[in-house]
């Protein structure tokens, strides 16, 4: 196999225990969006319009073209974008009416392999766990301050446990 080059990131991949190949690949632009599997989407859209997000598509997805994606037959789903004024990164909520979602008992502990958590940038951590409070919103545990980067950080569960974590970064 020849050796091209491209800008950006270097991935090896390994075929077999004993023999790694090196791949590049065109820089990767920025993190568009993460989807989370949602049981109801009107309650989970209403839950991160509480923490500020702002409505940006909403739309239903079926036909083959869409479970030919995701690899699912008969795919009905209904799904909502969102945004954080002022960022690039969206959150997609999806509800699937077809096939039904099923619900992973460990999902919400933080030691599950796969995905972990969303993590939020506040600027006063104290304040925005008060309000949400007021809201609510239910916490695992009060602010803790890491100590190695002085990041204050708390976690809390979302619509259908997701888990959450609000972080106010020192500096």
């Amino acid at each position: 196999m020849g050796k091209r080059r491209f800008y950006g990131v270097i991935i090896r991949i390994a075929p077999n225990r004993h023999k790694w190949h090196t791949l590049e690949y065109m820089m990767l632009k920025k993190i568009n969006h993460v989807n989370v599997v949602v049981s109801n989407l009107e309650e989970a859209k209403a839950f991160f319009i509480q923490l500020g997000f702002s409505v940006g598509d909403e739309s239903e997805l079926s036909g083959e073209w869409i479970s030919s994606i995701v690899r699912l037959q008969n795919v009905k789903s209904r799904y909502v974008t969102l945004a954080l004024p002022g960022t690039d990164t969206n959150l997609e909520l999806i509800e699937y009416g077809s096939p039904p979602s099923e619900r992973d008992p460990n999902m919400d502990k933080a030691n599950q392999i796969g995905f972990r958590h969303i993590a939020f940038e506040v600027e006063n951590i104290e304040e925005v766990v008060h309000n949400l409070k007021n809201k609510g919103i239910k916490f695992i545990s009060s602010i803790h301050t890491y100590p190695k980067t002085g990041k204050q950080l708390v976690y809390f569960w979302g619509p259908d446990r997701i888990l959450l974590e609000l972080a106010q970064y020192s500096g």
